[in-house]
């Protein structure tokens, strides 16, 4: 391994950040990472990595800091107080939080972590756990361009498509439409296979000849399956969208900006959850079309 490699703290090993973690093992980073779950643990040490016993010695002797937990709260959790990164993470090192929070959020830990002499990325990603584990996620960042160009060479070992969005929070931003747009997406192909079965049209040969025109989309290709065989198994739980639909509708409200699709859609993802699906794939919006059409599901 090359000495040149920055060290690399990994703080969250869920369905997306183990499989992310682990491409940087392969790259040859050496990477120390901390999660609550001990199997995590054990999968990391597996893999090439270290596992810590906490935040604080995870972080300690890192060039980089990534984090990638579920929302807001677990970011500030993770970030601040004495046992948290800010206080732990040394001076001049880059925190890269990848995880999927609002905008205002990533622009309040830069601005505190500025006071600490630590740089800040926001840095959330598309293409759920399939992207993770082929590592052709595409990454969407908020920050300055030095540390985005500092950071670079570690985000093409997670993702094929990188972008530098604007300030802190911008990749937020991006993100937050990049989670209206799929789930309108998964919606209309949900409304799309319950007319197609319910009209008596072979659903696999249908889905293949939509994916081929206009109609056609990453998420029918990544989700094709799913709709098959009513494989909900979550790549991304329907729990996370709902939060992220959150987040989109309030951040557009606060921008003036009309969703009326997306505000219906956030809803519908709502219901689901409020069902008992939280734990499910986005793609069981399908479970919720069919309730609505009359199936027993």
């Amino acid at each position: 391994m090359s000495n040149a490699l920055p060290k690399i703290a990994w703080i969250g090993l869920g369905i997306m950040g183990s499989p992310m973690s682990e491409n940087l093992i392969k790259a040859g980073y050496d990477v120390t990472g901390f999660t609550l779950e001990q199997d995590k643990l054990e999968r990391l040490a597996a893999a090439g990595g270290t596992a810590a016993g906490s935040i604080a010695e995870a972080v300690r002797d890192a060039d980089v800091v990534i984090t990638m937990v579920p929302a807001s709260p677990q970011v500030e959790a993770i970030s601040y107080g004495p046992d948290g990164i800010l206080e732990n993470a040394r001076s001049g090192a880059l925190l890269i939080d990848m995880s999927s929070i609002t905008p205002q959020t990533s622009v309040g830990l830069a601005k505190a972590a500025k006071d600490k002499g630590i740089r800040v990325l926001d840095a959330p990603v598309s293409g759920g756990e399939a992207g993770a584990i082929e590592a052709v996620l595409s990454i969407m960042v908020g920050g300055e361009q030095a540390d985005f160009d500092q950071a670079k060479p570690i985000f093409e070992a997670l993702g094929k498509t990188i972008v530098l969005c604007g300030p802190h929070g911008s990749g937020q931003t991006v993100k937050a439409a990049n989670q209206l747009i799929v789930a309108v997406n998964i919606q209309a192909c949900a409304e799309a296979v319950v007319f197609l079965e319910k009209s008596g049209v072979d659903l696999q040969a249908a889905l293949d000849v939509l994916n081929g025109g206009l109609a056609g989309s990453t998420v029918l290709t990544r989700k094709r399956d799913n709709f098959l065989n009513r494989d909900f198994k979550p790549g991304f739980r329907i729990d996370l969208h709902h939060k992220d639909m959150g987040i989109v509708t309030d951040a557009a409200r606060n921008v003036g900006a009309a969703l009326p699709v997306g505000a219906v859609v956030a809803q519908l993802v709502a219901s689901l959850r409020a069902q008992g699906d939280g734990g499910l794939d986005h793609s069981a919006l399908l479970r919720a079309v069919e309730r609505l059409s009359g199936a027993q599901v």
